[in-house]
């Protein structure tokens, strides 16, 4: 349907078997497909042969979105209360490029977003592929900052640059108190042309008891995910804080959502003890 919006909504457990199957030729299949204009949102069910890879295929190569359906109280809420963001794309191909000031920064580090990290170059090749944005959906990335004079032992070492001073690169980085400036490439859902637009983040602390809910809700969120992957840079995360941070910063919570949260770290939490009891025995 002209100035329409067309969508496939594929409810599977994706575990295929006629046709193109293999990782590599869906990513080709759908590649190809994408250039239609036809969107794509993949809903995903079933247990025990359930292939999460094809999925994650199927939504980051194909303009699409993905979700998984484990029971009704999801279902309500990826086909009714996000169906907007679910259904409505407003921008596709969305990239972000953020430049730290190493005046101010001297490491950072992105937590997570792993298949989703582009090349530096490919920020501005509108041919490259990118994520999709829906009506009302918002976008939540943590960086993990060390400012520049302090002592870790996480950040490593690099030899000095031979033809390219750091101190140089610092001196002349701007000192008016800038943090660093994201970038951001999009196109209009019926566009094949980017549009670029930036902005600049002063550095203006604040006690982590200052910030928003949403911003320690987040946060206690990360830190679950370096605890399940026992990140190497988890150092004194554990279940505990982040569950007492997400129980402080649930604020209204109509949906549900972060309750849920909650309970599935403190299950987690339990789990993790289980096995370290097993472990001992």
């Amino acid at each position: 349907m002209k100035k329409g919006n067309n969508r496939i909504i594929l409810a599977t457990d994706g575990d295929f078997n006629v046709g193109a199957s293999s990782d590599s030729d869906m990513e080709k299949l759908i590649e190809k497909e994408r250039e239609s204009g036809i969107f794509l949102s993949v809903l995903g069910y079933g247990m025990g042969n359930y292939k999460d890879s094809k999925m994650e295929t199927l939504a980051d190569k194909g303009n699409g979105n993905y979700a998984y359906i484990d029971n009704i109280t999801e279902a309500r809420k990826t086909l009714i209360s996000e169906f907007g963001g679910t259904l409505f794309t407003v921008a596709k191909d969305v990239k972000l490029q953020v430049e730290f000031n190493p005046a101010k920064v001297q490491a950072y580090r992105l937590l997570g977003y792993e298949n989703r990290v582009l090349a530096s170059e490919d920020f501005n090749n509108d041919k490259k592929d990118a994520g999709d944005m829906g009506s009302g959906h918002n976008v939540t990335a943590f960086y993990e900052i060390i400012p520049v004079g302090a002592k870790d032992d996480l950040s490593g070492s690099v030899d000095p640059l031979k033809y390219q001073k750091t101190d140089v690169i610092k001196t002349a980085a701007p000192t008016n108190g800038e943090l660093l400036t994201i970038k951001f490439r999009y196109k209009e859902p019926t566009s094949n042309q980017s549009k670029l637009s930036r902005a600049i983040v002063k550095d203006t602390p604040a006690g982590f008891d200052k910030t928003s809910s949403d911003f320690r809700f987040a946060a206690a969120v990360a830190e679950t995910g370096m605890v399940l992957r026992d990140s190497h840079f988890k150092q004194g995360s554990n279940f505990a804080q982040a569950i007492s941070i997400a129980k402080a910063a649930r604020g209204e919570d109509a949906e549900g959502y972060r309750a849920e949260f909650i309970r599935l770290v403190e299950s987690a939490r339990l789990l993790a003890k289980t096995a370290m009891v097993k472990e001992e025995e």
